[in-house]
């Protein structure tokens, strides 16, 4: 097929662009397309082990359920599996606490504490620390190891400044601390606010300290 002088300037102009860019456009072509089946990949996996997470998650829940003394080696296996293999998911977090809570139950404080300081120690899920800590406080605080206790409610977030407050003051009363605690529960006070209903629990604690 023949072509006039000003097509065949065109066809020159688009074989000399493409032999200069050609390899540039077609690699990024590539590098989008692998790019795209990459994520697509990764949303699989994630997906695929947030099930499996779920998995041990609910016969942990299913375990705990049960609240007897045979159910306390599966409560720590489904535990130990989601902490070791998914600890990077929320199901961890919550197997944890979900674990702690059952362990208690059935008079394992060890084991309960073993899971409470595993997501006190953990940064990624703030929220499920801070309730981790807390409880923690409160065990160690039954344990009568007071120090240790205190140690769990340094730097509290600010949503729970007030809890922590609280529990400190729980803490110090037990030193025998009166002064420390009466301006623990305070400011827990403050920080609850009037409508919370734990204010007056916090409230009932301040006024049978000062009257002692």
């Amino acid at each position: 097929m023949a072509y006039d002088l000003e097509e065949q300037e065109q066809l020159d102009a688009i074989k000399a662009w493409w032999a200069r860019y050609g390899t540039v456009i077609v690699s990024l072509v590539v590098a989008v397309a692998l790019a795209w089946g990459g994520w697509w990949s990764w949303k699989a996996y994630e997906s695929h082990r947030a099930s499996q997470a779920m998995s041990y998650f609910e016969a942990l829940e299913d375990a705990a359920s049960l609240g007897t003394a045979e159910s306390v080696v599966r409560i720590k296996t489904a535990a130990a599996t989601l902490r070791e293999q998914y600890g990077a998911t929320g199901y961890a977090a919550r197997g944890a606490l979900v674990a702690a809570q059952a362990l208690l139950v059935q008079k394992d404080t060890d084991g309960a504490r073993e899971q409470l300081e595993w997501l006190a120690a953990q940064n990624k899920n703030p929220s499920m620390q801070s309730v981790a800590r807390l409880r923690l406080a409160g065990l160690l605080l039954d344990q009568k190891q007071y120090d240790a206790a205190l140690a769990q409610l340094t730097s509290p977030p600010p949503a729970f400044a007030a809890l922590f407050a609280d529990r400190r003051g729980d803490i110090l009363a037990a030193q025998g601390k009166r002064d420390e605690a009466r301006a623990a529960w305070q400011s827990a006070i403050d920080g609850l606010g009037t409508a919370n209903p734990l204010t007056q629990v916090v409230q009932l604690k301040l006024d049978a300290l000062s009257g002692a």
